[in-house]
């Protein structure tokens, strides 16, 4: 048997495990570690344990849990709540400028967590009750809060990013600045989407009531201010450190875990309750994540082993005839097409030790592509059937917002997210040109 026909019988099986809905490192580890051991014997049996160790000496692995905990505390104890209600305060008298302040409650929040899931929990428990009671539109806030969450892969500390950047063995640092532009520029194209459209239809985004605005005080204001600017002061407390240089990108993520924590104990929220609703769901969510890079580190070693990566390449390139473009713009479309039935995660994982040298040989720029990645992971999260935050959507939204509603609601956000990465692709500057600046690189 070929060691083209066996890559193939691999990818195929690991296929057909997660099909059975068994976990993904499961699946994945399972066909690695045996394909090893039908291959190579007792000797490729230790591929498994020699992941385990490389995986337990990749130093970067504790900014995981740091930023995963900095999220969540920020989450349970209720901080970001001070923020929406800032945002609402000084941005309500706008045509929709309450859901532009939901966008920019979203940026922030994406610069505390690194996920998508605690943006999107933040949004529907606190924005979406407030927009809804105030008249706006169902399919278009829905929409809003929806994509304004994805951007917590992609804005720093993307734990999406952390999770690339040890399997395409890429600086952490480099992506996460990578990410910046593109995330502010999604952000910022969300935000003119909205101010056109409300302007058009201010039925859609109606302002607050001269009545309502006479009672909220300048002190009141002022108040509020220093309220939300917390979270900022965590996020100064992580990241500005870091950019100075004062801190290593595992020490700002101990950092923005200190500070989340002080944050909630100076607000007075520091309870029992939300330290332990806290660490379980960080223990959680960080075993997740080590089970499946160990899992994607044993998969990939095999793949690389049987050289499946330049037998693909020469299907691509010779016999095919692809261009280097035509094959970047495929791998994408196959990202939408797994995006419907998988997360982010297994995306990675699956399609890694199969993309990641490809792209690498291309000539492409790995950090580059690193970004590519997650954008179209953003746009994954919005496509039915599987959508991850259409689900969790429809789960947290009150009776009346309707799964079509929320559907309908997330279309002119992935166009959005398509032009977005139209112009990163075309204009690989937007995610380079930070940390090549910042580290000096060419």
């Amino acid at each position: 048997m070929s060691y083209e026909l066996i890559a193939l019988l691999m990818f195929s099986t690991m296929m057909l495990l997660l099909l059975t809905g068994k976990r993904v490192f499961g699946a994945i580890g399972f066909v690695g570690v045996l394909a090893a051991l039908l291959l190579w014997g007792d000797g490729g049996s230790e591929m498994g344990f020699s992941a385990a160790m490389k995986l337990m000496k990749w130093y970067p692995l504790l900014t995981v849990p740091m930023f995963i905990y900095m999220g969540y505390i920020l989450s349970e104890s209720h901080v970001a709540d001070d923020l929406y209600r800032m945002f609402h305060v000084w941005m309500g008298p706008l045509h929709g400028g309450l859901a532009l302040g939901t966008i920019g409650l979203m940026v922030v929040i994406s610069a505390m967590n690194g996920l998508s899931v605690a943006g999107l929990a933040i949004g529907a428990t606190i924005a979406l009750p407030e927009l809804l009671r105030r008249g706006y539109d169902k399919i278009m806030v829905t929409g809003v809060i929806q994509a304004g969450s994805t951007l917590g892969i992609l804005l720093p500390p993307s734990v999406v990013l952390v999770l690339y950047g040890m399997i395409a063995r890429q600086p952490v640092g480099q992506l996460w600045l990578a990410g910046v532009f593109p995330g502010l520029l999604m952000a910022f194209l969300f935000l003119v989407y909205i101010a056109i459209r409300c302007r058009l239809q201010p039925n859609l985004g109606p302002p607050l009531s001269e009545e309502e605005r006479r009672q909220i005080t300048w002190q009141e204001k002022i108040r509020l201010l220093r309220a939300g600017l917390v979270p900022l002061f965590v996020f100064f407390a992580m990241s500005g450190l870091f950019l100075m240089g004062i801190t290593s990108l595992v020490e700002s993520s101990a950092v923005g875990a200190v500070a989340a924590t002080l944050a909630a104990f100076v607000r007075g929220r520091l309870t029992r309750g939300v330290m332990e609703e806290t660490l379980r769901k960080t223990l959680g969510i960080t075993c997740m994540f080590m089970w499946i890079i160990l899992a994607a580190l044993c998969f990939g070693a095999v793949f690389d082993g049987l050289g499946a990566v330049r037998a693909i390449e020469g299907i691509f390139v010779e016999d095919m005839g692809l261009g280097p473009w035509q094959i970047i713009i495929l791998m994408q479309l196959s990202f939408l097409v797994m995006g419907m039935f998988l997360d982010d995660t297994a995306m990675l994982v699956i399609v890694a030790p199969l993309y990641i040298p490809l792209v690498g040989a291309l000539g492409f720029d790995l950090v580059w592509y690193g970004v590519l990645y997650t954008i179209t992971c953003q746009m994954a999260y919005l496509t039915p059937p599987f959508g991850y935050n259409l689900f969790l959507m429809r789960a947290m939204a009150p009776p009346e917002v309707t799964l079509r509603d929320i559907y309908v609601s997330v279309i002119p956000f992935v166009l959005i997210m398509v032009l977005a990465l139209a112009l990163i692709m075309i204009f690989p500057q937007i995610a380079l040109w930070l940390p090549q600046r910042y580290y000096g690189i060419g």
